[in-house]
C-alpha cells in the first residue's frame, strides 16, 4: 500500500447522518476531501443542502437527503437513494444523536424521556449499521462508524440517560464487529470530548470551560475536525485491520459539565 492509498477513499460513497452541521458536517467534507461520495442525511434539508454544495463547489459528488433516525422509513430511503444514486455504500458514520446532557434529573424527567437518546442514538445506528451492510459486502468495503462520547466513562448527574445511551453504543460497537467481520465490514466508535459545536454552546460557560480545562492536558476545546479525523481514520484503508475499538478524542483529558 503506497502512503497516497492509506487515506483514499476514491470510489467509495458515505452516508453521514446529522451531517447538516457541527461534527457531522466536518465528517461529511473531510470524508469528500479524501475522495468519498458523500450522502449527507439531515432533519433539517436546507443544512444538508448547503454541506452537499460545499461538496460539489469543490469537484466532489454528494446527496442531500432529509432524514429523521427515529423514522425507518427515512432510514430506508436514505441507503435506498444512496446505493441508487451514488453507486453502493461504503462507509456508514452514525453521527445524529441527541439527549438532556446536564439537564436528566431522574426527580424531573419521564421514562419516556429517558428512552429517547436510546431511540436517537443506539436504536437508529443499529438499524442503519443492518440496512448498510449488505451495500457494503456486496462492495468489498465496509466501515461503520459510531459517534459515542465520553459521557459514555465519565460520572457526572442530571446526564443518566445519554450517558448509558453513549455506554451502550460501545459495547454495541464491540459486540457487531464480531457479527460484521467475516463481511469483510469493520466496525468502531469515536468518543469526542468536548467539541465546540452549537450543542455544546447551549450549556457551556466562562466557568465550565476553565474546569474543562484544567483537567485537560492540551489546553483547548475540541474543534470539529478533531474528530472528523478520527472518523477519517476509522473510514481509510489505513485501519483495515482495526474493528470493535472506540477512540477517545479528548485533547488527553477530562471533560465534564459538574
Amino acid at each position: 500500500m503506497s502512503p497516497q492509498s492509506h487515506f483514499d477513499l476514491s470510489g467509495k460513497v458515505a452516508i453521514v447522518t446529522g451531517g447538516g452541521n457541527g461534527i457531522g458536517r466536518a465528517s461529511a467534507l473531510m470524508l469528500a476531501a479524501y475522495g468519498a461520495a458523500v450522502t449527507i442525511a439531515d432533519l433539517k434539508l436546507a443544512d444538508a443542502e448547503k454541506v452537499a454544495a460545499e461538496i460539489t463547489a469543490h469537484g466532489g459528488r454528494a446527496l442531500a437527503l432529509e432524514c429523521n433516525v427515529l423514522k425507518d422509513e427515512d432510514l430506508v430511503r436514505t441507503v435506498e437513494r444512496t446505493a441508487a444514486e451514488l453507486g453502493g455504500i461504503h462507509i456508514l458514520v452514525n453521527n445524529a444523536g441527541g439527549g438532556g446532557a446536564g439537564r436528566e434529573s431522574p426527580f424531573e424527567i419521564t421514562v419516556q424521556q429517558f428512552e429517547r437518546p436510546f431511540q436517537i442514538n443506539v436504536f437508529s445506528a443499529w438499524r442503519l449499521a443492518q440496512l448498510c451492510a449488505p451495500h457494503m459486502k456486496k462492495g468489498g468495503y465496509g466501515s461503520i462508524i459510531n459517534m459515542s462520547s465520553m459521557s459514555s466513562i465519565n460520572k457526572s448527574p442530571a446526564i443518566s440517560a445519554y450517558a448509558a445511551s453513549k455506554a451502550a453504543i460501545n459495547h454495541m460497537t464491540a459486540n457487531l464487529a464480531h457479527d460484521y467481520g467475516p463481511d469483510n465490514i469493520r466496525i468502531n466508535a469515536v468518543g469526542p470530548g468536548a467539541v465546540r459545536t452549537a450543542a455544546l454552546a447551549t450549556v457551556l460557560t466562562p466557568e465550565i470551560e476553565q474546569r474543562m480545562l484544567s483537567h485537560t492536558p492540551i489546553k483547548r476545546l475540541g474543534e470539529a475536525d478533531d474528530i472528523a479525523g478520527a472518523v477519517l481514520y476509522f473510514a481509510a484503508p489505513i485501519s483495515s485491520w482495526v474493528s470493535g475499538q472506540i477512540l477517545f478524542v479528548n485533547g488527553g483529558g477530562v471533560q465534564t459539565l459538574d
